[in-house]
């Protein structure tokens, strides 16, 4: 091994298919965690593999801000950090349950602000999400060839594409119109998350594909679209009490939807898919 060299430990984890490289901050001394590291580390030939990078922090200090049991710092697969995971928050309440940071009830920081986890089984979790904002049922989307339109922030900003059959859902070309919408000049220069969502009518549940920022592509998953599709859909058709959202990958996400923006939960699995460690330059 390279003298400059450091071995950083990791536990491969997913929520319902949306996978990330979790790191407990302990084990990063030594190590800069650049974005070009991160990059590296979720790069699905070279190195580990995933949508993101999570790093476990500390909990907080005491003092008058509200006090925490740890943080949750995010990074995309392209390096750069993000607001907002639904699904990483999710697995990082149970990384940090399993390494004894916390108990059934949690508190935690993100860059969202501090929200709430609770494990309610093994590999199932809930957590909850930023108070949606932003929130248009019918936002100007030039040249879009669906008329339905919705967008939300639920931590990170998401346009819900609302279809009228599965099968339109099936046939999607995602790789053509995911960077279309991505990119559009209706939402400035940061852009925008694109979720395509059905309901299908024999089991009620929300089908949902996503096109992901930061990962320029298409995921299994995505815990930030869920929510936003949920709360458009809730505001749309009137939907009430949890909606279960089926993503890509075939898990089933449940998202509450509550009476004020502030209310909004997301529960589903979370599981360890292996751990390993990987040689990095210090």
């Amino acid at each position: 091994m390279n003298p400059s060299s450091r071995i950083l430990r990791f536990v491969k984890m997913h929520g319902a298919g949306n996978d990330f490289v979790m790191v407990d901050h302990r084990g990063l001394e030594g190590i800069d965690l650049t974005p070009e590291l991160v990059e590296f580390l979720c790069d699905r030939r070279l190195g580990v593999g995933g949508d993101g990078l999570i790093v476990l922090g500390p909990a907080s200090e005491p003092g008058p801000e509200p006090a925490y049991d740890f943080r949750m710092d995010y990074f995309n697969s392209d390096g750069r950090p993000a607001e907002m995971c639904g699904n990483g928050a999710r697995c990082t309440v149970a990384f940090a349950s399993a390494l004894g940071r916390c108990g059934q009830e949690s508190r935690f920081a993100t860059a969202s602000g501090v929200l709430r986890g609770t494990i309610h089984g093994p590999g199932d979790v809930e957590v909850s999400m930023p108070g949606w904002r932003d929130l248009k049922l019918d936002p100007p989307v030039a040249g879009s060839p669906w008329p339905r339109l919705g967008f939300c922030n639920t931590g990170v900003p998401h346009l819900v594409v609302v279809l009228d059959r599965p099968e339109e859902l099936e046939e999607l070309d995602v790789g053509r119109w995911g960077p279309f919408f991505r990119w559009h000049e209706a939402f400035g220069p940061g852009g925008t998350n694109v979720d395509w969502v059905v309901r299908d009518p024999g089991s009620g549940r929300v089908l949902q594909r996503t096109y992901e920022r930061g990962v320029e592509a298409e995921t299994l998953a995505c815990g930030t679209g869920a929510s936003a599709a949920a709360v458009v859909l809730s505001h749309l058709h009137g939907l009430t009490g949890p909606v279960p959202v089926q993503t890509r990958g075939g898990d089933v996400l449940t998202v509450t939807v509550g009476d004020h923006a502030g209310d909004l939960r997301l529960r589903g699995p979370a599981v360890v898919s292996f751990t390993g460690e990987v040689s990095v330059h210090g």
